[in-house]
């Protein structure tokens, strides 16, 4: 009897190791690892749509679109179309014109869970292609300061560019299942820009308002959908 049982515990021994084994394994299948999500998140500026329902001055649209390279850092960028009527007290005229910028994008957000919402800070570089039309203009007058009727000028200058760069800061937060809300603002440095003759550019499609200078700013509304690629599997020192 007593070699029965020492048979016995002799087996025990033996399978020991290989029930740990497969408890090991069945525990590594129920928890898969953790993964982020990377992919092209594509939408257009609200302020802009809503500005040219609301402004009869005003026609424009922004597509904006940014794709994630690492776990931080994005590459991002806007694409858009715009016209706009100035009517100031001395001149009146028309721009019209398109414009891109390509930058990167840094997340300081630290998410939680499987939340992929942005607090970010950005960089772009813009170029512009547009024309003016001066629709009429006023010459001072010493005795009257600009009471003379204005007159039509209906002038065309074709063919200007400018350049410049952009510091913006803004957010993104998912409100449904990859659909996102974002709101950034931008501060302009106008790096280069040919002139018309006899007139200046005072409004620049995706600078805006130059106020015969060269810093800008503007902001926009974004709504957003993101478009699954692929995933990455987390490090351990981000599971932490």
């Amino acid at each position: 009897m007593k070699h029965i049982y020492t048979f016995i515990f002799s087996l025990l021994l033996l399978a020991a190791p290989v029930l740990r084994a497969q408890e090991k394994t069945t525990d590594t299948v129920a928890a898969p690892p953790k993964t982020d999500r990377y992919g092209l998140r594509i939408g257009a500026d609200l302020h802009r749509i809503a500005r040219s329902v609301y402004d009869d001055g005003y026609r424009g649209f922004e597509v904006v679109a940014d794709f994630r390279l690492t776990k931080k850092i994005y590459i991002a960028g806007e694409i858009g179309n715009e016209e706009n009527t100035v009517d100031d007290t001395q001149l009146n005229f028309t721009t019209k014109g398109s414009y891109l910028k390509i930058g990167i994008d840094y997340n300081a957000y630290e998410n939680w869970l499987d939340m992929e919402n942005m607090i970010y800070a950005g960089v772009r570089y813009g170029v512009s292609n547009f024309s003016h039309t001066l629709n009429s203009y006023r010459i001072y007058d010493p005795s009257g300061y600009f009471n003379q009727a204005p007159f039509v000028a209906g002038r065309d200058y074709d063919g200007l560019t400018a350049h410049w760069a952009e510091v913006l800061g803004g957010v993104k937060a998912e409100i449904f299942d990859n659909l996102y809300l974002g709101f950034s603002v931008r501060l302009h440095l106008l790096l280069a820009n040919n002139k018309p003759n006899n007139f200046d550019n005072l409004y620049i499609p995706g600078f805006n308002r130059t106020y015969g200078g060269s810093f800008g700013a503007g902001f926009n509304y974004t709504v957003s959908y993101f478009i699954p690629i692929y995933k990455k599997a987390k490090s351990r020192k981000e599971k932490k």
